[in-house]
């Protein structure tokens, strides 16, 4: 279904009285938008992943308990993010397709639509997260740690209102091109945790509970800075208002389409985790959890730029499609893929040399010292990572932009699922590998599954560029 067939009403005249610059540089040149949009997202989710970081780090000061404890919610979490940043691809899809085809009147319906959802669905996560997380917890094996799981993750679930919300906005934001606002807004959440998380973890005696109260405090800061500029100064080119909204099945079928497919990748990824962290518990123990839980906050980390290039490849593809400027995707997708490659490769050859040093961030205690020898060998192996992750990264990005995110969550599926997850069963338990054959098996999988989303990708490129020269 296309833009034009779910709800176009508004008139290109009053579309282009109420451009502004993001939406502009959207529809321009593709390259030059991937920059742009880029590099505001880039720092803004680097931020964002100091502050990840940073719980880790601070959370490391209390033993590897503690850190393992966290580690068990850490999948957990990735659904509740998943879900949210899911629903947000597809609320940034729609909304900037209808962008791309000038509907300024469908776009504010859009945007206001998927607000609207993010609240329904967040109401139903907080009762099955929070009052069924002790046996969730337990299921996954955490054992001793169990405790310590369920104090860090029942006040962070209780936050998921607020994470929801603040996720859906950002993509509201991406989808008219305005991601340096949305850098601004991320920044503030980053910084406060930062601060916020030694005066509650050591300051107020809190301990992991602390880290949780400072991850919820600095998301729903944001929150009112959000509000305050789509309701207060509203000088956003997308309009939210409760007033003139219609329900409208088939927006939030749009929004769906996208956006449920897009949070099970997200779910994919976290079943993996909690899979990799079964079959790590069965070759090594809880240390092994706390080493991969932790070292993988590092790998967040090291993907941010790509993280940030493909949000921006959704936006960029989503435009094009709602233009019929299917060669901008093609341009857009090489383009991205290209600058990503470079990013990771630089990125493999400085965690290779620096991993000794990366590793001090989760072994400066007494408690957690004995755990550098894994952390080493973590961080090393994943330097063959990286250098893939930029192909199924951003073919992905292209699907989502463009409407059709079960194609996307076809090949998630066989990543996660049939190529990591296997390969990390057969390396480390089959052939003896122990954890360092989860971590190659993660290795080997990525790789696979990416090479399978680029082509993919480029195959649909092509067709849409025949159907749009043929039409």
């Amino acid at each position: 279904m296309t833009v034009r067939e779910i709800g176009a009403g508004g008139s290109e005249a009053a579309f282009e009285e109420g451009v502004t610059r993001g939406v502009s540089i959207l529809r321009g040149d593709p390259k030059t938008a991937i920059r742009k949009l880029s590099g505001p997202m880039i720092i803004a989710m680097l931020l964002m992943a100091i502050y990840n970081l940073a719980d880790a780090v601070w959370v490391a000061g209390l033993g590897a308990d503690a850190l393992a404890g966290v580690g068990f919610i850490a999948p957990l979490f990735m659904i509740l993010m998943g879900l949210s940043a899911g629903l947000g691809a597809g609320a940034t899809s729609v909304v900037a397709r209808r962008i791309g085809s000038r509907d300024k009147r469908g776009a504010d319906n859009a945007a206001t639509h998927a607000i609207v959802l993010s609240v329904a669905v967040s109401a139903v996560l907080l009762i099955v997260l929070v009052l069924f997380l002790r046996p969730i917890v337990e299921w996954m094996g955490a054992g001793p740690v169990t405790d310590l799981a369920v104090e860090y993750g029942s006040i962070v679930f209780l936050g998921s209102i607020f994470f929801l919300a603040v996720q859906m906005a950002y993509a509201i934001l991406r989808a008219e091109g305005d991601t340096r606002r949305t850098m601004y807004a991320m920044a503030l959440s980053s910084i406060l945790n930062i601060i916020l998380d030694p005066i509650l973890i050591y300051g107020a005696g809190l301990g992991v509970a602390g880290a949780a109260w400072a991850t919820v405090i600095s998301i729903a800061a944001v929150v009112v800075v959000i509000g305050y500029w789509f309701f207060v100064r509203k000088d956003t080119y997308v309009t939210l208002s409760l007033r003139t909204f219609a329900p409208d099945p088939r927006t939030f079928r749009a929004i769906l389409g996208v956006g449920l497919p897009a949070s099970l990748e997200m779910l994919l990824m976290s079943v993996v985790v909690i899979i990799n962290n079964a079959i790590l518990v069965l070759v090594a123990g809880t240390d092994a959890v706390a080493v991969f839980t932790s070292g993988w906050r590092i790998v967040m980390f090291a993907v941010v730029p790509l993280i940030g290039i493909a949000t921006s490849v959704v936006s960029v593809a989503g435009a094009a499609y709602g233009a019929r400027e299917y060669q901008k995707i093609r341009v857009a997708h090489q383009y991205a893929i290209t600058i990503g490659v470079i990013i990771a490769l630089v990125t493999s050859l400085l965690t290779y040399l620096l991993a000794p040093w990366i590793t001090t961030l989760f072994t400066y205690s007494p408690e957690s010292a004995h755990l550098v020898p894994a952390f080493i060998l973590f961080f090393q192996t994943m330097c063959l990572f990286y250098p893939f992750a930029p192909l199924g990264m951003f073919s992905s990005s292209v699907f989502q932009g463009t409407g059709h995110g079960l194609t996307s969550l076809v090949i998630s599926s066989l990543r996660n699922l049939v190529f990591i997850a296997v390969f990390s069963y057969l390396l480390a338990i089959v052939f003896g590998l122990g954890e360092a054959g989860v971590y190659f098996g993660i290795v080997a999988g990525n790789i696979l599954g990416g090479t399978v989303g680029y082509v993919w990708a480029r195959v649909f490129i092509g067709r849409l560029i025949r159907t749009g020269q043929s039409g």
